[in-house]
């Protein structure tokens, strides 16, 4: 450690020489900064590219790429900074509730987006993710993750400019914004990638071209087609004849970590949606991040390191600013990503898989097992919780884990699959298969949470799985997070199979337009929208007044039930005890389980005083919050 420190002091004034000869000027604010965390980022640069004898003149550049964009940094951003490093676990509060949505098909444009901020304070909104909205190619762009610019929205969407604004009146309504930031790969329109393809000077090495097929072979030993209906393999041919690495579609090209200058770049665009007034940042596709031969090339310690470098970057120049991890991976994987150093946030998506699991078995075991498990994360640190989100839903679960409860997990995630596209008799769920593949049985499913629930189907239980589902989002502890539309049950749009870039993708069958008739009916009891509204609506109500649901403190609790999940929310003063029925009969908890717990406790969401002295009965598909 004393050796690491010496170089990094070594460094340091090496470095603080560089910003003086080049005239960048730095501020006390960022000074102050840079002594607190230049040691972190100068472990993780030199242990990525420590072995280039240039490796102290690329940090001396990224610092001054740094220090001149704090320097740009807006004054009420400023502020904003040293608000958020004074309270440094603002995320964790139980008032913190997020949306997601498209811009285009939930308002149009920005403009669109900030008439709705009214909407949005109604429902309790203090996060907001808008889907990527940088310019891409024209037709296929992965629904806006192929970006061509990361400094330039989307005509069609607005302006820079436009973007400012929102996120200005955003924070003025206590509103944070969330933007993606797709950093494994470009589009193949992106500058960069047009000046690495002509041999640009500066530009050849920003991706991974080669010349013939002798290396990309090798690495295709080893790594997995991610869209196999795209392109075989993790590379396809250029025009020319050479081959860049492209892990998702073909016109997505991985940029090369390898080289620094990628870094620097990058952070430089990092920075500039920082200084747009962008609070949480969506780390795209982090476990690609890093290519090392013989390996899959995901989840390798070299992206966990860049992360972590990015993190310093942010700390030093924009604090306020958070990561939020995007790994759909083995649930030991997931983890590895949440750190306050690397990622204060990441999505959760093994409970948002076990929820609709439970929902369809009546079985709640494998995720009262995962809550036991796998739901503590590092100190400082958050789950963002949802239902379902823009993407497919995988079954991500541990096939160990399964195995423990006699569940075969192949076989298990072919039932899954079945049950959710309406191929399992008895299915309430109407869903769509995304990449299915008939030779190994392999597939996702789409579909909105109210037609995967059974709302489409007619099922009048359909609004209370609904429910069932949030409630387990909102009350497991971190930021629950809702695809905006699913708050008033919108159905499937199998429209998305008219539009020729949009019909081979099944996952615009859930990304429909605004539901402009489902908002409509609301405030109508009598109405699925009217059910499922009000209901959300009283959960976060609650929510925001009970402190026991901030942060991520959860002891699972055993109901002696198979069909009931329990789980208690511990706090200062008391503890809000869930319980959660997954099935369409009356389900008994024994007296006996509560014997640890006072006599009676108030549930929350009726406000009703509940008798724990005796057995407790759940209706069908009943959750309780009980404050004991």
């Amino acid at each position: 450690m004393l050796a690491i420190a010496q170089q990094a002091q070594a460094a340091r004034a090496f470095v603080t020489g560089r910003l003086a000869a080049w005239a960048v000027r730095v501020d006390e604010a960022f000074e102050s900064r840079l002594d607190e965390h230049f040691e972190k980022l100068f472990t993780c640069f030199t242990e990525v590219y420590g072995d280039r004898s240039d490796c102290l003149e690329q940090l001396a550049a990224l610092l001054a790429m740094a220090a001149r964009s704090a320097a740009a940094r807006p004054d009420d951003l400023k502020a904003l900074d040293l608000q958020r490093e004074q309270d440094r676990e603002w995320y964790l509060s139980n008032r913190m509730l997020g949306g997601v949505c498209y811009v285009d098909r939930f308002a149009g444009d920005l403009e669109g987006v900030r008439a709705r901020i009214p909407y949005f304070r109604e429902l309790g909104l203090t996060y907001l993710h808008l889907m990527p909205l940088f310019r891409t190619p024209e037709g296929d762009s992965d629904g806006g993750y192929a970006v061509s610019s990361y400094r330039e929205v989307d005509p069609a969407l607005g302006t820079t400019e436009q973007l400012r604004d929102l996120a200005t009146d955003l924070r003025a309504a206590g509103i944070c914004l969330v933007v993606d930031f797709i950093f494994n790969h470009t589009s193949d329109e992106h500058e960069w990638a047009r000046k690495a393809v002509a041999g640009e000077h500066g530009y050849a090495d920003f991706y991974r071209i080669y010349p013939d097929r002798t290396i990309p072979d090798l690495f295709e030993q080893t790594t997995r087609e991610v869209f196999p209906d795209d392109h075989p393999g993790s590379f396809v041919q250029l025009p020319d004849g050479r081959w860049i690495w492209s892990t998702f579609y073909h016109f997505q090209w991985d940029l090369n970590y390898a080289n620094p200058e990628v870094f620097t770049a990058m952070a430089g665009e990092m920075l500039f949606l920082a200084n747009t007034g962008v609070d949480v940042l969506r780390m795209d596709a982090v476990a690609f991040i890093w290519k090392r031969l013989g390996t899959s090339c995901e989840n390798l310690p070299e992206a966990h390191v860049l992360i972590r470098a990015f993190n310093a970057v942010l700390r030093i120049a924009a604090p306020a600013v958070l990561f939020k991890s995007e790994a759909i991976v083995h649930p030991d994987q997931v983890v590895e990503y949440i750190d306050v150093d690397e990622c204060q946030l990441s999505y959760n998506p093994l409970q948002m898989a076990l929820t609709w699991e439970a929902l369809a078995t009546r079985d709640v075991r494998l995720l009262s097992q995962a809550l036991e498990r796998r739901h503590a994360i590092a100190p400082g640190t958050a789950w963002v919780n949802y239902v379902r989100s823009h993407d497919d839903i995988g079954w991500t679960f541990a096939d160990e884990d399964a195995a423990e409860l006699g569940i075969d997990g192949y076989g298990h995630r072919r039932f899954l699959n079945a049950f959710y596209v309406n191929r399992f008799p008895g299915s309430f769920a109407r869903g769509v298969p995304f990449q299915e593949n008939p030779r190994t049985g392999d597939a996702r499913v789409s579909g909105t949470t109210a037609s995967l629930a059974g709302v489409e189907a007619g099922d009048p239980r359909g609004p209370q799985r609904v429910l069932l589902a949030h409630s387990l989002a909102l009350s497991t502890g971190g930021v629950p997070l809702l695809y905006l539309g699913d708050e008033v049950g919108q159905l499937n749009d199998y429209g998305y199979l008219t539009t020729p870039e949009h019909a081979g993708d099944s996952r615009w069958v859930h990304r429909p337009p605004y539901p402009a008739e489902r908002y409509a009916e609301r405030g109508d009891p009598d109405t699925d929208a009217g059910t499922v509204y009000r209901g959300l609506k009283r959960m976060i109500a609650v929510r925001r007044e009970t402190p026991e649901l901030a942060g991520g403190a959860l002891v699972t609790f055993q109901t002696h039930d198979p069909h009931v999940l329990g789980y208690q929310r511990p706090g200062p003063d008391g503890t809000v005890l869930v319980l959660v029925n997954v099935s369409e009969e009356r389900r008994t908890v024994p007296s006996e389980a509560f014997a640890a717990l006072p006599g009676s406790a108030r549930e929350l969401l009726t406000d009703i005083e509940t008798p724990l002295w005796a057995d407790l009965e759940l209706e069908p598909l009943q959750f309780l919050w009980l404050h004991c």
